[in-house]
C-alpha cells in the first residue's frame, strides 16, 4: 500500500497524522493555484455584450449579474491592452458601463457621465455611489450661548441618548448613534441648549470665522442653523443679517433664532441679488451657502438622481454667479476686521464650485485664502478641459466616502478693492446659452 511518509519509528502517531495532513494541505494549495492560473488565463479577454445583447436582457435582470459585469468592465478598462476584446475601443466598454451603473445605481446618464469624470478611478467612483445611498449619522450642534457640549452630552446621556464627540475638528458637535427620545423634542433642544445640524454646515461658519461687533450677512440663511452658529461665535454682539428669498423659509429662521437665544439678528426676506442696491458695501463679512443640485446630500433626496439634467444644472450655476457677485459687492473691502466672503454649496460638481468661483476672481478684485480648515481635498486647479486659477487649490472639497459628512464645497475669498474691474463681455453668461459656451470661459 502507498504511503506518504516513509516509515519513521521516531514519530508519534499524532505527530504522523499531522504531518499527512500539512503535506495534503501543499499539494490542494499547488492544484488551487495551478486552477486559479487557468482561470486568470481564461479570463484575460472580457467579451463585451453587444447592444442587441443588452437590449435583449430582462427588463429585471438580476441586480448581482449587473454588479459582476460592472466589476469585469472595470478590471478590463484598468488593464486595457491585455484584456479587452480585440477590435472593442476604451468608448464602447465605457459607454457598456455607464449604462450598466445608471441601471444598477438609479441614476439618468448625465449626472452618472459627471460623476465618472469627477471619479475617473472607478473603486473611488464605486465607493462615492455607494456612499450616496448610505445614510449619514445624526449629529447635532452645542449652543455655546447656552451651555457646553460637555454639560450637553452629560443631560442628553441622562435622557436616554447615546452621544460621542463627532470629530476633533469640532469642539460644538455631537452625533447620536441611537436615542430612546425624539431627537427634536427634548426639554434641551426646545431650550434652545443645541440644533440639528449636519457637519458639514459647520465648515463654512468656522472658515468664515465672524467676530464680535461685525456687521454679517447670511445670504441664503434658512432653516437658520448656520446663523445661530454665526452668532454664537459672535458672542451675540454685532448684526447678523439672515436673509432668505423664502418667506416660509423665513418664517423658520425666526423660530429657530427665537429658540437658540440670538438678539443680534435681523430676518429679512430679500433675492440675494437685491443687497448691492439696498446695503452696498455695508457687510464685514459674507456667508453664502448658495442654492444648488444637491449633489452631495443624494441621500436625503433620492430624486436628484434623475431630476438633475443638463439645463438644470446650467440654471443654478446662472444663479450662482449671479449672488456670489451680489454678495462681493455688498462686502466692505475697507472692513478693518473682514472683507471676507465664504462661498459653499452641497454639491460635488465642478461646474458649480470651481468654475463658479473662477468666475468671481475674473470680475472682481478678490483673491482666494485659507479656509483654516483642518480636513478636506484641495479643490480643481484642473479638470478635464478647464484650467483655473492656481489659488483654487486653497479651496477645500468633501466627499461622503472619504470625511463620512455630506458632500460639499467651501471657498474663503477676500475681498482686495471696493472698486469694479472694467466690464467685459463675458462669453456665454446670457441665460439660455449651451454649457459648452459657459464652459469655454474658465478655460485657459
Amino acid at each position: 500500500m502507498f504511503s506518504l511518509f516513509p516509515e519513521d519509528d521516531g514519530l508519534m502517531p499524532v505527530e504522523k497524522k499531522s504531518k499527512k495532513l500539512e503535506n495534503r494541505a501543499a499539494v490542494d494549495k499547488k492544484l488551487a493555484e495551478e486552477e486559479l492560473q487557468l482561470n486568470i488565463a481564461d479570463s484575460e479577454t472580457y467579451h463585451l455584450p453587444t447592444y442587441e445583447e443588452q437590449e435583449t436582457q430582462p427588463k429585471g435582470a438580476d441586480l448581482n449579474s449587473l454588479k459582476t459585469r460592472i466589476n469585469e468592465v472595470m478590471q478590463v478598462l484598468g488593464d486595457f491592452k491585455k484584456r479587452r476584446e480585440p477590435g472593442r475601443s476604451r468608448s464602447e466598454y465605457v459607454e457598456v458601463l455607464q449604462k450598466d451603473l445608471c441601471s444598477y445605481y438609479g441614476y439618468n446618464e448625465y449626472l452618472m457621465e459627471r460623476f465618472m469624470n469627477l471619479f475617473p478611478i472607478g473603486t473611488e467612483l464605486i465607493e462615492f455611489l455607494d456612499a450616496n445611498d448610505q445614510q449619514r449619522p445624526v449629529t447635532i450642534r452645542t449652543n455655546t450661548m447656552k451651555t457646553r457640549r460637555g454639560e450637553l452630552a452629560r443631560a442628553l446621556i441622562n435622557r436616554g441618548m447615546n452621544v460621542d464627540p463627532a470629530a476633533k475638528w469640532t469642539k460644538v458637535g455631537l452625533v447620536v448613534y441611537d436615542s430612546q427620545v425624539p431627537v427634536g423634542a427634548t426639554p434641551e433642544y426646545l431650550a434652545g441648549h443645541y440644533t440639528l445640524q449636519g457637519l458639514n454646515s459647520l465648515l463654512p461658519v468656522m472658515a468664515l470665522a465672524p467676530q464680535p461687533n461685525e456687521v454679517v450677512l447670511d445670504m441664503c440663511a434658512a432653516p437658520g442653523g448656520k446663523t445661530g452658529h454665526i452668532a454664537a461665535l459672535m458672542k451675540n454682539t454685532g448684526t447678523v443679517f439672515a436673509n432668505d428669498a423664502s418667506l416660509p423659509r423665513g418664517r423658520a429662521v425666526v423660530g429657530n433664532l427665537h429658540r437658540l437665544g440670538v438678539n443680534n439678528a435681523i430676518v429679512s426676506n430679500l433675492d440675494g441679488r437685491m443687497f448691492p442696491k439696498v446695503y452696498r458695501q455695508g457687510f464685514d463679512r459674507i456667508l453664502l451657502d448658495a442654492p444648488c443640485s444637491g449633489t452631495g446630500v443624494i441621500w436625503k433626496d433620492e430624486s436628484v438622481k434623475l431630476s438633475r439634467d443638463k439645463i438644470d444644472i446650467q440654471r443654478r450655476w446662472t444663479l450662482q454667479r449671479e449672488l456670489i457677485l451680489a454678495a462681493i459687492d455688498s462686502i466692505d473691502a475697507k472692513s478693518k476686521t473682514g472683507g471676507y466672503l465664504v462661498y459653499s454649496t452641497c454639491s460635488v460638481l465642478v461646474e458649480e464650485n470651481e468654475a463658479v468661483v473662477n468666475y468671481i476672481l475674473k470680475k472682481r478684485h478678490c483673491k482666494l485664502v485659507e479656509t483654516g480648515l483642518e480636513i478636506g481635498v484641495e479643490g480643481f486647479v484642473n479638470f478635464r478641459e478647464n484650467r483655473f486659477h492656481p489659488s483654487l487649490k486653497l479651496t477645500r472639497r468633501y466627499y461622503p466616502h472619504v470625511h463620512n459628512i455630506d458632500g460639499f464645497f467651501v471657498a474663503k475669498i477676500k475681498k482686495l478693492s471696493n472698486k469694479k474691474m472694467e466690464e467685459n463681455k463675458v462669453e456665454g453668461e446670457e441665460d439660455g446659452e449651451q454649457m459648452e459656451a459657459e464652459e469655454s470661459e474658465v478655460r485657459a
